[in-house]
Formats: structure tokens, sequence, C-alpha cells
């Protein structure tokens, strides 16, 4: 929902759009230098602040790859307090390398992951070993001149006014789109209505005419113990931890199964402290039932690792999630370009 204070800030959103829209005409103009590579790589981002599903769509996209090609995933790291290179391990800290990164190791643990903050920089490390880079996040990475870009918006930023900061939740002018060789819109219903997808793009059209523009939604898995047993959360007391940026489609899918939830929301890539996990603790301790559980997301659960044993006496659980088309046509579309795209670059002499 807008609010008053939104509109007050939109002159400072004409600023910022302003300046957004000169550096991208710096690129496109080659008044910027942008670096092409010889390795294929390809750009998973969004023209949003976080919460449009980009750690799914690339986990999608490594594991439909991965069994032809040598695959490394090359993000920032954004939260960890390194800089430079580094790879990932399974017993890195999200500290060190991130919470995504270290949730795509621990999930893809056969495939290469490494953070830079200077993509160029990180594709050269990784170029000689691999036949193939996907970077997470690196759409407004403009440096970098990928082979392929594939941009996600959430279905809910479409009923929004799509303005940048500090009025809107963009960080790029939806022109941009017209960079992108296939456009996702993720988080939708399952039962997407032909309105609603006629009404986005057309929107989307209006600057990109042929992208494939895909829909899909969350496909929600098996929650997790903290010691890897498969957990059933139907009708169970839930205290919720989340340090995501959208969590209400989560709250909506576990207020759906659970007896009772108490929700325990921190901002996107929260570093939990002492004081953090003593408030989930007393929450969980304050509930009264012999039925309950604490449940995080899959990336909120890397940056609660390393207080595993505080939780020593409570079930830590965390969900995992995926990403599904709403359409199998669409996927089979998606799949079918990205890896046409990919073994063309790669058998070029």
């Amino acid at each position: 929902m807008w609010t008053f204070l939104r509109y007050l800030l939109l002159p400072f959103s004409i600023i910022f759009g302003l300046a957004v829209w000169l550096r991208n005409r710096l690129y496109d103009f080659q008044l910027l230098s942008a670096r092409s590579f010889q390795i294929p790589t390809i750009v998973v981002g969004n023209l949003a602040v976080g919460g449009t599903g980009k750690s799914p769509m690339t986990e999608f996209v490594v594991s439909y790859l991965s069994s032809n090609f040598k695959v490394a995933i090359l993000s920032r790291g954004y939260g960890r307090k390194t800089k430079g290179f580094r790879m990932v391990q399974t017993d890195s800290l999200a500290i060190d390398v991130g919470d995504e990164p270290l949730q795509f190791k621990n999930k893809l643990p056969n495939v290469t992951v490494a953070v830079c903050e200077d993509r160029c920089t990180g594709i050269e490390k990784l170029q000689t070993d691999h036949q193939l880079i996907i970077l997470d996040d690196a759409y407004q990475h403009r440096k970098l001149s990928p082979l392929f870009n594939i941009l996600l918006f959430d279905f809910r930023s479409f009923s929004q006014p799509m303005f940048v900061f500090p009025a809107g939740n963009f960080r790029d002018l939806l022109s941009e789109s017209k960079r992108a060789q296939i456009i996702v819109i993720t988080k939708c219903p399952a039962n997407i209505s032909n309105e609603d997808k006629i009404r986005i793009e057309k929107k989307l059209r209006r600057y990109n005419k042929e992208a494939l523009i895909a829909f899909s939604h969350i496909d929600y898995f098996e929650p997790i113990s903290s010691h890897g047993k498969p957990i059933d959360i139907e009708d169970k007391d839930i205290i919720l931890v989340t340090g995501i940026a959208r969590p209400q489609p989560l709250l909506d899918h576990v207020n759906k199964k659970a007896n009772s939830v108490n929700h325990i929301s921190f901002g996107d890539h929260h570093t939990f402290n002492d004081s953090d996990i003593e408030q989930i603790i007393k929450a969980f301790q304050s509930l009264n039932s012999s039925n309950k559980i604490v449940l995080t997301t899959e990336k909120d659960y890397q940056r609660l690792k390393p207080y595993k044993d505080r939780f020593d006496t409570i079930e830590l659980v965390y969900l995992p999630i995926g990403l599904k088309f709403n359409d199998p046509v669409q996927r089979d579309q998606f799949c079918n370009i990205i890896s046409d795209t990919v073994a063309l670059s790669v058998n070029q002499p």
C-alpha cells in the first residue's frame, strides 16, 4: 500500500531515476566500457529490491544445466563481512560468504560457488575450469556484458506504482527490461487468470517485444530439521523466524498448515546476534504447547546455523522452496532457450 510519505518522496525518485537512466545510457553508447567473456555467462536478476525469487531461479537454472555443462555460480555475497574473491564451501559461514551463496553450496554441493563483488574479476578466476557461469543478482552490474539475461518480477509488483527509490521499491527503470532475453513473473497465484497475464504482458511489451514472458509460483518442499530429518508442520504451534524481503507468501503458506503461528520478522539478510536468539528462544518457551517448533527459511537457516547449539532442546526446522512454472509448455520453452543458447556458445570455435 502506498502511503502519503511515499508520494512526498517522489521528487527524490525523479532525481534517482535520472541518475540511473544516465548511467545506463553511458553503457549503451559505450561511453562506459563493459566486458564480455568467451565463457558463456547467464545473469539472473531483477529491477526491484529483493524478494523476487532469484535464489530459486538460480537453483533451477543450475540444476537443469549442470548435467550437460560444468557450471559455476558467482554471487556478490550480499551481507558478508569479507571482501574480494572467495570460494564457498559447505562448512563456510554466512558472515564470510553470504547466506544465499552458502545455501547454493549446501543444496548443490557438486557445483562450484564463489563470491566476488567485482563480477568480472570473479569470472576471470573461474573461467579456466568451467564451461558456464551463472551470476546471481547481477542485472545492474553493467561492467559485464553477459551472454544472456533472465529478469524476474514479483507478481504483486504489477499491482502498485513501479517507481524507483526512495518512493518506490525499484532500483532500476522498467524500461531496462529491454535487455532481458527471458522475463519470468514469480510468486504468481497457481491459478493466475488470463486477464492478469494479458495485463502484465501488455505492460512489459512496451519495452521488450521479443523476450519469452513466463509465469511461475513458489513450490514449497518438505520441511527439514537441523538434524536432516523431514518434519511435518501440520497442526503444529510454530515460531516463524524470517529475515527476508517479503515474508507474506511464506506466512500465508504456514498459516494454512499450522495450528498457530507467531511470526518474528527481521530485515532482509539480517545478521543474527545473541539478543535475537534469546528473543526466539523466549518466544518458543512461552508457547503453552507440547507440539511446537521454530521454523525458518532455508536462507535464514544459513545465518542461524552458528547458533545451533543454543537450539539443542528446541526443534529448529527450515522450509526449502523451489520455483515451478505455471505452464509446463513455458517451462519447456524456457529450458530449450537457455540450453540451446549455451550449447551454441560453448561449441563455438
